[in-house]
């Protein structure tokens, strides 16, 4: 048995039993921004895991396709998993070396982005959402015209700076799919972007909750986690799925080819989705978590919350993002660097 000391002192420490025989002591874990916050000790399972991190998928994606840099585990999104699928830089698991498997809810164990999961295993999933400061708004900012064309609220905004969640959700309000193949859409959400860009105070790498925390800002997009994580801290923050719908996202496990030490890899990715260790996570970071074992093991504030499980409602009126091929995506870069240097 192995003791994984908690990061959050009102967290006991976990005990995780039948810990995988590992070859080797190390691995390299490269993982988005908002999951950087593990409740857990950098020692997981008899491994040290060091860990570097990335704003967003394109830069995770940038690191990558030319080979792989000495990386053992990686947190891409869905839509980047099938894209990194087709640019074969990633393995396929050893379902037989990650038993916990079986702890996954069935409607994450097959995907159309990775059919039988042959190269991802599901970690978290979730909405991006405007979060706002209830003082600070004159009503509930339930469009999301209050961040892409409204005045109202000049130089408080903040946008995520990422083409691959921006772009689609903008795509969204204008009435467009997100998953749209046409370029008319990326056009007119540049022309859009552009246009409002005067209001906007910051286009932020994924920090958009910390400003508004901070009080630099009084409205973000953001991904839902990051708010609720700052609800705690502050009362007078709220989130909102607004009525156009959104981006829902799955956050996936996955080993890059040329990874170092992929007995530990697997070993680490098995240890994630056991019930206690997933329960523990989903518990710290505030996001929804796939694992039915994991889920069961928490209290009816997390499970019955809206902002962590989104309403059928909202399932309804949002989209997960597809792969749409890399000539959309250049349409895409190309937008947002014109964007950016409007």
């Amino acid at each position: 048995m192995i003791g994984v000391e908690s990061m959050d002192p009102k967290t006991p420490p976990l005990v995780i039993e039948k810990v995988p025989p590992v070859i080797s002591s190390t691995l390299n874990l490269l993982s988005l921004a908002r999951l950087a916050s593990l409740p857990i000790s950098s020692s997981i399972c008899g491994i040290e895991v060091s860990m570097d991190l990335f704003a967003d998928n394109d830069e995770l994606f940038a690191k990558l396709k030319e080979g792989n840099p000495g990386y053992d585990v990686i947190v891409p999104t869905n839509d980047f998993v099938e894209r990194m699928i087709r640019a074969n830089i990633l393995i396929k698991l050893d379902h037989s070396k990650i038993p916990n498997f079986k702890n996954v809810d069935k409607v994450f164990q097959d995907t159309a982005f990775d059919p039988i999961r042959a190269h991802s295993m599901p970690y978290m999933w979730g909405t991006i959402g405007i979060g706002y400061r209830k003082s600070k708004v004159s009503k509930v900012p339930d469009s999301w015209s209050t961040l892409f064309e409204s005045s109202e609220y000049s130089g408080r905004i903040a946008v995520l700076n990422s083409p691959s969640e921006t772009i689609p959700v903008a795509m969204k309000y204008l009435g467009y799919s997100l998953n749209t193949p046409d370029p008319a859409a990326v056009k007119a959400v540049e022309d859009l972007m552009i246009k409002q860009k005067q209001h906007i105070k910051v286009f932020a790498e994924d920090n958009g909750q910390d400003l508004l925390l901070s009080g630099e800002v009084d409205l973000t997009m953001e991904y839902n986690g990051d708010i609720i994580q700052v609800q705690e801290e502050d009362d007078d923050i709220a989130y909102i799925v607004p009525k156009e719908g959104t981006l829902l996202w799955e956050d996936c496990l996955c080993i890059p080819k040329g990874a170092p030490h992929p007995e530990n890899a697997h070993a680490f990715i098995n240890y994630l989705l056991d019930g206690d260790a997933g329960a523990l996570i989903a518990d710290f970071i505030q996001y929804a978590t796939p694992n039915g074992v994991a889920k069961a093991k928490l209290g009816d504030d997390y499970r019955n919350n809206p902002a962590i499980f989104p309403t059928d409602d909202v399932l309804r009126r949002s989209e997960s993002s597809k792969y749409r091929g890399e000539a959309m995506q250049r349409l895409f870069d190309e937008a947002w660097t014109r964007i950016s240097a409007a």
